[in-house]
């Protein structure tokens, strides 16, 4: 899609509140945010995010769209080229952790927000948020050699959900664990 190699980080995993989630990202990211959002359902419920600085989204919008765009190209490009990137990003991972967990997802058509950390984790003060909201934090940096392109994902769950998923990855370590005593 954008003719160069994309460079994906050794994941790591932390559950946190959206509040915890909001300041970890605000630590690594001091500039406005943009982000493509998917619900998704099934086994386990919630909302995929996949976040930049708002630059980088920008720069991601030149790799796809290829050649010298101005910024009022970009601009005019920047949500449908986002949306679309992200939706492959997003259903991809999705569709392996499902694919891996023998189970299936139905997932939204993505959507755009813009924000700081707060806003995008719905942590900002006076927010209605779920008691059990917490954020499977996902740190999968992901770059794009030859530009300057970064991001980050997150899953929004509820406590449930996360049960559920923990449940689901027992399983599947249970059966990888089988396979390798056979």
């Amino acid at each position: 899609m954008i003719g160069t190699q994309v460079l994906l980080s050794v994941p790591s995993v932390e559950i946190v509140s959206r509040a915890a989630a909001a300041r970890l990202i605000g630590e690594r990211e001091a500039a406005p945010l943009v982000v493509v959002h998917q619900d998704f359902e099934g086994a386990f419920t919630g909302r995929a995010l996949l976040i930049f600085p708002q630059e980088n989204g920008r720069e991601l919008v030149r790799a796809v769209a290829g050649g010298d765009l101005s910024p009022e190209e970009v601009a005019a490009l920047e949500d449908e080229a986002l949306a679309e990137t992200g939706n492959i990003i997003l259903n991809g991972c999705l569709a392996t952790m499902a694919n891996m967990l023998q189970r299936t997802l139905t997932m939204s058509l993505p959507g755009i927000a813009r924000g700081d950390g707060p806003r995008i984790f719905g942590a900002e003060a006076g927010a209605p948020t779920a008691a059990d909201a917490l954020v499977l934090f996902l740190y999968i940096d992901f770059s794009v050699s030859e530009r300057d392109i970064r991001g980050y994902l997150a899953m929004l769950m509820d406590l449930p959900s996360i049960e559920n998923l923990r449940g689901l990855v027992d399983e599947f370590i249970a059966r990888a664990l089988g396979d390798l005593d056979a």
